[in-house]
């Protein structure tokens, strides 16, 4: 039986490049390993009073559960205004809470991510963006390779395909050097 590794899909929006990657991704992963792609959908905007009140949101603590009993996290992330979009940094402030969590669900946690946009640098500042959290979580970041896929709009088939085929073996290339690392350094699941 495959491992699984969770796929989480920065974006809202039905139709994001970043969803169109990500089942992209599940369908050309490794075989030793299932991707398992999760959305951001559900969550609400973090607000301190509400944890206290009520605790973590059921689809926050699902996700969270998801990630912790996962070989690894790949996060599709899109970029906005040069940096991390607010709805997926909201989903993680609430997969961080309570704080007692974060070694359950983050340490030494693989974690890769990668990124499609319209625009000509790919998703480069939102990556970079996400390298200090990442450390401050305590992952196991993957950097053996980068996958920042610009002009995406003019990439994929109807189908959810890759048209370009320097795009594909860029994708498989990355995915190929992910698996590995995972394979390499996965650690016992936590419970």
């Amino acid at each position: 039986m495959p491992d699984i590794i969770i796929g989480l899909i920065g974006s809202l929006r039905t139709e994001s490049l970043n969803r169109t990657l990500m089942h992209a991704c599940a369908r050309m992963l490794d075989a030793r390993f299932k991707l398992e792609v999760e959305g951001i959908e559900g969550i609400p905007l973090y607000d301190g009073d509400v944890e206290a009140a009520s605790g973590v949101p059921p689809r926050a603590q699902l996700l969270k559960d998801r990630i912790a009993s996962a070989a690894a996290l790949l996060i599709a992330s899109p970029e906005y205004n040069n940096s991390i979009p607010g709805a997926l940094k909201n989903a993680l402030d609430w997969l961080t809470r309570p704080p007692a969590d974060i070694p359950r669900v983050f340490a030494g946690r693989i974690v890769g991510v990668i990124g499609a946009s319209p625009g000509r640098f790919g998703t480069l500042s939102a990556q970079q963006a996400w390298s200090p959290v990442l450390r401050t979580l305590g992952t196991l970041p993957y950097f053996g390779d980068k996958l920042m896929i610009s002009s995406a709009h003019t990439v994929f088939a109807a189908d959810g395909s890759f048209s370009d085929a320097g795009t594909r073996d860029r994708v498989q290339h990355y995915l190929d050097g992910f698996a590995s690392f995972v394979a390499q350094h996965r650690a016992p699941v936590k419970a």
